[in-house]
């Protein structure tokens, strides 16, 4: 099965979930703007795709080398130095990880780079129980990329930089922990080179998504493509309200889980989420996805437009502390916004963006016909 089905397959099952009104009805307008098609499959690969995977492995870079000095020389400022590195890479890295299909799932990538979630504990214990062994060859990138998902990834590197104990970085120099995270990031920064190699090889995964055609490892035709595109931006909607937010809260404070919120250790919940929400929109946007749409149903595109700006606004002003933002009442309605807004994206996209370009939730990902 080529990776972008296994994707749209994923995607079924996952709006299966939301009330689904396209089935009901068929699309009013032409269908798909194939003229716009060639365009908008350059863009997504040259404009947001591309830059994307440089983007998230120059922040790598750049956290690799704040926990090196780190290491080299701790310090107060030094500590708050890897830690801010540490936030851009969430930034960057959750602006492109919307993009689920292609080499990023190749080889278990996706988890090397962030592992969640960890529903069970499984992982943190994997990584205290690291730390306190102490082995020196898991100081090394190496030896990191040898381990399993859990010790190579985000989550594990901010639990050293931000985990109990942590006060050690930034007093005792080339201490184990901070030397097994600057490998932590050295093997996320290999990690991202490979994919963002692999997208920038003209004759690679790039032609075939810009080329469909019948030789292509991805897809056969426009329709593919397209549904492909549209797969990345429904199952990274759907995405973000189930991982993002009803992981930690469903709407009812008594039975939320404020530590099962992505990166709530360093404060980066609301960074993720903007980042996930700014994904979107750039695709959306830079790859110009509403002119596919009919010429009567351009509306659709202007409802999307306000959704993604409505989330892109309000996360940022939630307290980053979750178990604060969840007990206050101001910022609980903000979440639940966020909860209903996440709910109508997710719906716009795979009925009534999907519908009007000829694909729907009732469409068959899995088939492709």
């Amino acid at each position: 099965m080529r990776p972008w089905k296994r994707l749209a397959a994923s995607l079924l099952l996952t709006v299966a979930a939301l009330p689904v009104h396209a089935e009901d009805k068929t699309a009013t307008g032409a269908g798909l703007n194939e003229a716009a098609v060639p365009a908008t499959l350059q863009k997504a690969v040259d404009d947001v795709i591309r830059p994307g995977y440089r983007a998230m492995h120059d922040s790598a870079s750049k956290l690799t080398a704040a926990m090196k000095a780190l290491c080299a020389d701790p310090s107060t400022a030094r500590l708050a130095s890897a830690k801010s590195a540490f936030g851009d890479t969430v930034k960057s890295w959750s602006r492109i990880e919307i993009v689920d299909t292609g080499p990023i799932i190749e080889k278990n990538r996706f988890e090397h780079i962030l592992f969640y979630p960890d529903r069970k504990g499984v992982g943190l214990k994997q990584v205290q129980a690291l730390i306190a062994k102490a082995d020196e060859q898991d100081t090394t990138v190496e030896g990191v990329a040898g381990k399993s998902v859990a010790l190579m990834s985000m989550t594990a590197l901010e639990y050293v930089l931000d985990g109990n104990g942590s006060e050690v970085l930034a007093t005792e120099k080339q201490n184990f922990r901070c030397r097994y995270g600057a490998a932590v990031a050295g093997n996320i920064e290999s990690t991202t080179k490979e994919i963002a190699d692999e997208w920038d090889a003209p004759e690679g995964v790039q032609k075939s998504w810009k080329f469909p055609s019948k030789d292509s490892s991805d897809f056969t035709d426009n329709k593919e493509a397209v549904t492909a595109l549209l797969g990345v931006l429904v199952h990274g909607a759907v995405k973000i309200r189930d991982q993002r937010l009803e992981s930690f809260y469903k709407g009812d404070p008594a039975s939320a889980r404020p530590k099962m919120a992505v990166y709530w250790r360093s404060g980066n919940t609301w960074t993720s989420f903007t980042g996930n929400i700014e994904g979107l929109k750039t695709l959306w946007e830079k790859a110009d996805m509403a002119s596919l749409l009919p010429s009567d149903k351009r509306d659709v595109a202007a409802k999307i437009d306000r959704l993604l700006n409505e989330l892109a606004t309000t996360a940022p002003t939630i307290n980053p502390d979750i178990e604060a933002a969840v007990g206050k009442d101001t910022d609980r309605a903000k979440i639940d916004r966020l909860l209903s807004v996440s709910r109508d994206l997710a719906k716009g996209f795979s009925d009534e963006y999907g519908g009007a370009i000829g694909l729907s939730a009732g469409f068959s990902f899995a088939d492709g016909d």
